[in-house]
């Protein structure tokens, strides 16, 4: 018998989460069985079960393929590392920008099953758990969150900005407005199916956020 080499379990692998990722733009993530990626990939359900357990694996590694692939980390570093040469309301005008540069790129796709796992962990929690165990990493959002943090705390340390909420409130804040923009345009845009009109575009509602960061920063336009 001839040897199974890695790059042939990588491959593998790789058509499997792509198969998985497809279904999951086509369907609804709790609805895409094991069934259909065998289906989707032509592989036997004993060719599957070589590689993967059960379908929250496949979801697990086809999450952190996405996370290295679709990221703004590198984006938002470059932005903050300009922290001492930009304004306050530059830096926030260029980092929602940036996030509605990607929602808007990515709202038909890895934006869509972000939402659906978002749902699946209010009904299936341990699910989640196993899928994000697997997966690793950090996601977009998380990392957001991580690194405005640190940004807020250090300048509010250095006295450049009052704000009129603690940091802790202003991140709570911003979680909640992103995952509610995610939502809304999604809702609007996959599901109902109906024209973006400029309600739903995710720009216009992160310009209409940073205004409010700002306001609770004590930064004036």
């Amino acid at each position: 018998m001839p040897k199974v080499t890695q790059e042939y379990i990588c491959n593998k692998k790789k058509k499997i989460t792509d198969a998985a990722y497809e279904l999951c733009l086509e369907k609804t993530v709790c609805t895409v069985t094991m069934q259909d990626i065998i289906n989707r990939t032509g592989l036997s359900q004993g060719g599957i079960y070589r590689f993967y357990h059960d379908i929250d694996e496949i979801f697990g590694d086809m999450l952190a393929e996405l996370r290295k692939e679709i990221t703004i980390k590198e984006t938002l570093d470059e932005i903050l590392a300009r922290e001492d040469s930009l304004s306050g309301s530059e830096i926030i005008d260029l980092v929602f920008d940036m996030l509605a540069d990607n929602m808007e790129k990515e709202l038909l796709y890895t934006q869509k099953i972000d939402f659906e796992m978002s749902m699946l962990a209010i009904n299936a929690p341990e699910r989640v758990n196993k899928i994000l165990a697997v997966a690793k990493g950090t996601s977009n959002k998380e990392y957001l969150i991580m690194r405005t943090a640190e940004c807020l705390n250090k300048k509010i340390a250095q006295s450049e900005i009052t704000p009129r909420i603690s940091a802790a409130e202003l991140i709570a804040y911003i979680s909640a407005s992103y995952t509610g923009i995610q939502s809304t345009c999604i809702i609007q845009t996959c599901y109902n199916k109906m024209p973006v009109d400029e309600v739903f575009q995710p720009r216009m509602r992160f310009r209409i956020l940073a205004k409010a960061v700002k306001y609770f920063l004590g930064i004036d336009e």
